[in-house]
């Protein structure tokens, strides 16, 4: 798993395998946390025509769906990886980080 692009504070976009995560950065008041999503065959269809501007959306979307609460419709309920791919996701930030810083 590599970083292919990321925004400050907000996300990471990384890639395995052909597929692409999206790792959004929420906050809500005193909560923050990860979320981790692959991005769908549309979602990527999405993002190949229109780069930076659709992952800002989606990592939007995330945001103020607030996917992790109890009550939430938010359509990102039951896509969070963070679980499954966190040592990966993590790795893969550290190296990205050590490249450029």
């Amino acid at each position: 798993m590599k970083v292919i692009d990321h925004e400050p504070r907000w996300w990471f976009l990384l890639q395995e395998d052909g597929k692409l995560f999206l790792d959004a950065n929420c906050n809500h008041s005193f909560v923050g946390y990860d979320f981790l999503v692959q991005l769908s065959s549309e979602e990527q269809e999405r993002y190949a025509r229109e780069g930076r501007t659709f992952i800002n959306h989606l990592a939007t979307e995330i945001q103020d769906s607030a996917p992790v609460l109890t009550i939430s419709t938010s359509r990102f309920k039951g896509r969070d990886l963070s679980k499954i791919y966190s040592d990966k996701v993590t790795q893969a930030i550290e190296n990205w980080r050590a490249k450029v810083w």
